[in-house]
């Protein structure tokens, strides 16, 4: 969960910030700390989702280009012409 901190180091980190800190201003600390980490959150989340938008946009454009460039790169297929067989529209 934290990485390498494990139980009986968090123990002690939490022992000394309660010495430094005192009963009353820990619980303070706590919620201004838990408040920054989810604004921290919400900003990423909203940064990464800004991102992902950008590159969705992006690539719409670029499929588009590519389809225009490739439809007016072919050329367009020459008309039909009539076959010079019986159907001539003549009877015999």
């Amino acid at each position: 969960m934290f990485g390498s901190i494990g139980m009986p180091e968090l123990v002690i980190i939490l022992v000394i910030a309660l010495i430094i800190f005192g009963p009353r201003k820990l619980p303070e600390l706590g919620r201004s700390l838990g408040r920054s980490i989810g604004e921290f959150r919400r900003a990423s989340n909203e940064l990464r989702s800004t991102l992902e938008e950008e590159i969705r946009v992006e690539e719409q454009k670029g499929a588009a280009q590519k389809s225009a460039s490739t439809s007016s790169e072919t050329p367009a297929d020459p008309p039909a012409e009539p076959s010079s067989g019986s159907s001539s529209g003549t009877w015999r």
